[in-house]
């Protein structure tokens, strides 16, 4: 069939040059905002690297696990005895760090370090796949940077936890998959396939939520090639299950148990929608265009694995309803935004918009062609304003930092951050979290470091072993880490849990005190506490805008 195209018509009535300069004006004001962001994202990272204890509740088990790893042990360990530890995540993020430990003990500061250079090379991908596809290195880079000014990714992107490493592999993926199916040379084009699903069996193998991203590209392969989509899905299938099936004999069925079996959580509606809308009010700047690009090519041209990947990506959004979920379910979406909005902004500037003739909706863009260098001329302006709205849409700044207490003071910011904290300390445009429980961003203080030491010191000085809902004071103190709160949490709720003899412990008051912070351990288990165990009124200790509550046994 041929078909001929209406497209922006080339070197007809350019820009005034006034346009073009209050363009540039724009475009470098949007530039220095999320330069700005760079910089408290530098800044909140710094602080975080040098704080030694849990910043966000999970982190030291983190720890633990590659403390395991680092022995030639799996994580995923009988819960029924002492001490009552269980893993519910995939091991390959706690094998990076695993040289460091053999170095420099259990510490928290390389796996943030490493967490946060894993953010810095995903921004650097998304930027690199914006600029391969419309050669534009402004707004490829702006797309970089919009991603790193995310109060999402800049929130979790430096904790010691595996989500943004899985965000890392996910877009690594997808950017080669994407440049995979329109290379000729067969065999070039079968290695990068093979290349691309093995980044996403990593981010598999980093968290589960990589699941929907396999989905999306089998599903663009499928698009495109089915019988080539078949032969890689098996290949795919095989070495997916082969690693399965290593982990779950390997561990006497404890990975399927732990990992898999008790991720199934109580499902709260309202903090899904609540989540939904904190994602829409930060990034409607950019979810707009991306939004537009997908109908385009849904109308007018070929899907691209990057729509495909957005559909499924926001389709996980749904999960983050669930207990112990939050906002870190949208950084993948996040990923694929800034992709699509960076192709669609730098595709307008361009005037590269085509419209088949054959197309029956071509006909309501037709009549738009002789407007079309007045409606280049207005992208040039409102383009940078959107990335301008963006940053302030996502700004976020602390205020006890000089420089940056400044700016918050000329801003008229008032910090709403940390929320449990008596003197807050920090303005995030995200607000508090809709449903979760999750207290970060803000930046720590000397103070805080003083009252993690106190606890580690009342742990050296304890005669029996202790239960913190923070593994970082046993590990600091050198002691045995005693279970891993959340998960028996998650374990019990699926019945997949008894705990007959840590209550037996608690009942015969074999701790010499147990540290609450959120008190998310099993039900039985807060009731025996409840019965043996009393708050400790003056040895409560206040860290990081939490309260840590010491829980001793009654006479």
């Amino acid at each position: 069939m041929t078909t001929s195209s209406v497209s922006s018509p080339q070197g007809e009535a350019r820009p005034r040059p006034y346009i073009k300069w209050v363009s540039r004006v724009l475009f470098g004001a949007a530039l220095v905002i999320l330069l700005f962001h760079l910089s408290v994202y530098i800044a909140y990272a710094a602080n975080l690297i040098a704080f030694p204890f849990d910043y966000d509740q999970g982190e030291g088990f983190e720890l633990v696990d590659v403390m395991m790893f680092a022995e030639g042990r799996f994580p995923y360990q009988p819960t029924e005895s002492f001490p009552f530890y269980s893993s519910n995540y995939p091991p390959l993020f706690h094998i990076f760090p695993i040289p460091f430990m053999w170095v420099f003990g259990p510490q928290y500061w390389y796996g943030r370090l490493l967490a946060f250079i894993g953010t810095l090379i995903c921004a650097g991908i998304i930027s690199y796949a914006v600029h391969r596809e419309t050669q534009n290195r402004l707004i490829a880079v702006l797309s970089g940077l919009a991603f790193l000014a995310s109060n999402i990714v800049y929130h979790i992107g430096p904790l010691f936890r595996q989500h943004m490493t899985m965000v890392l592999f996910e877009t690594a993926a997808i950017v080669i998959l994407a440049n995979a199916v329109n290379v000729r040379q067969p065999g070039r084009r079968w290695r990068q396939i093979a290349l691309g699903l093995g980044f996403i069996i990593a981010a598999g193998y980093t968290k589960q939520l990589a699941l929907f991203t396999a989905i999306g590209a089998l599903v663009f392969l499928f698009i495109r090639n089915p019988r080539r989509a078949i032969i890689a899905g098996f290949a795919f299938g095989a070495v997916g299950i082969g690693i399965f099936a290593w982990l779950h004999f390997g561990t006497n069925g404890e990975w399927w148990r732990q990992a898999i079996a008790a991720n199934v959580n109580e499902f709260y509606p309202d903090q899904m929608m609540g989540l939904f809308r904190l994602w829409w009010q930060l990034h409607s700047a950019l979810i707009i265009p991306a939004v537009l690009l997908m109908v385009y090519e849904l109308y007018f041209d070929r899907l691209s694995i990057y729509t495909v990947w957005f559909v499924a990506s926001l389709a996980n959004g749904v999960g983050s309803g669930a207990w112990g979920a939050g906002d870190s379910y949208f950084a993948t979406t996040i990923a694929a935004t800034c992709i699509l909005s960076g192709i669609f902004f730098a595709r307008t500037l361009a005037g590269g918009w085509h419209f088949p003739v054959d197309v029956y909706l071509s006909r309501l863009v037709r009549p738009l062609r002789p407007a079309a260098p007045a409606l280049i001329a207005a992208s040039m302006i409102v383009i940078p304003l959107l990335y301008v709205k963006y940053g302030r849409d996502t700004f976020k700044v602390p205020t006890n930092v000089p420089v940056y207490r400044e700016i918050a003071g000329v801003l008229n910011l008032e910090p709403n951050a940390p929320r449990w904290a008596a003197e807050k300390t920090f303005y995030d445009s995200a607000g508090r979290l809709a449903g979760g429980y999750a207290d970060i961003g803000h930046f720590t203080t000397q103070a805080d470091i003083d009252a993690g030491w106190h606890i580690v010191e009342m742990i050296r000085e304890a005669e029996q072993p202790v239960i913190t809902e923070d593994a970082s004071f046993n590990l600091l103190a050198g002691e045995t880490v005693v279970t891993n709160p959340t998960q028996l949490r998650n374990l019990w709720l699926n019945g997949l849990y008894d705990g007959t003899e840590l209550i037996e412990m608690v009942e015969n008051q074999e701790f010499a005190f147990i540290v609450y912070r959120a008190q998310f351990y099993p039900a039985d288990f807060l009731e025996a506490v409840g019965e043996n165990y009393a708050p400790d009124e003056e040895a409560t200790v206040y860290m990081n805008g939490f309260e840590y509550i010491i829980m001793r046994p009654k006479p």
